[in-house]
């Protein structure tokens, strides 16, 4: 299998980012061998690069546009959602656009670079493994907390972290916040533990609705 053959068959099948096993899957009658000698050239020569181990993606972008970090964030570590500060912020809830991507996964907790970033995954129960949604971002569907689940998740992970929680330092815009659904937010609390819960009082007593 020469590399030009691998991007046409990509490109067909709208991957881009892929493991060995996605490879094989792709070229059925090709040797095993043979596809992780062309891997370890390709890496090599600069035409792909490795995300992880098994996780490659193509240098040059098979589609159209630079592969956005929230798709690979999702790819990176499964299951997983993107949520924290990283939905809080794309929600504009807090001002600051977040230097890393930050997820919850059932998984233990992790951290991933490469190039195209630093990839923080926290680790939650799985009865809390919820209250996110798929969404087309640039081009390309990802799991992502709705607004109610981000807040939630921020507040868990916080005070897990043993973290005081200011409401006026962490400058969440209040008007957005109280548009969300508390009703939604508060059961996504209960998912969690009796402290979680307080904060989101105490959030909701903060915003005065």
């Amino acid at each position: 299998m020469r590399y030009v053959e691998l991007l046409s068959t990509l490109r067909r099948n709208k991957v881009s980012i892929f493991s060995l096993r996605d490879i094989k899957n792709m070229f059925p009658d090709a040797n095993v061998a043979t596809l992780k000698n062309n891997l370890t050239n390709w890496l090599k020569k600069g035409y792909m690069e490795r995300l992880k181990r098994d996780l490659y993606a193509c240098v040059e972008p098979i589609l159209e546009s630079e592969i956005p970090d929230f798709y690979i964030a999702n790819r990176l570590y499964t299951p997983s959602y993107v949520s924290l500060e990283t939905a809080l912020s794309l929600y504009n809830i807090i001002p600051e656009i977040a230097a890393q991507v930050t997820s919850v996964t059932t998984k233990p907790s992790r951290e991933f670079k490469n190039r195209h970033g630093v990839f923080m995954y926290r680790s939650c129960r799985k009865r809390a493994f919820t209250g996110y949604r798929i969404v087309v971002y640039e081009g390309y569907k990802i799991l992502i907390a709705d607004e109610e689940k981000a807040l939630v998740d921020f507040l868990y992970f916080k005070q897990r972290q043993g973290l005081s929680i200011d409401f006026e330092e962490e400058r969440f815009d209040a008007e957005i916040l109280k548009g969300i659904e508390w009703k939604k937010a508060e059961e996504y609390a209960e998912l969690f533990n009796k402290v979680t819960i307080t904060k989101l009082q105490d959030c909701r007593n903060w915003l005065e609705c």
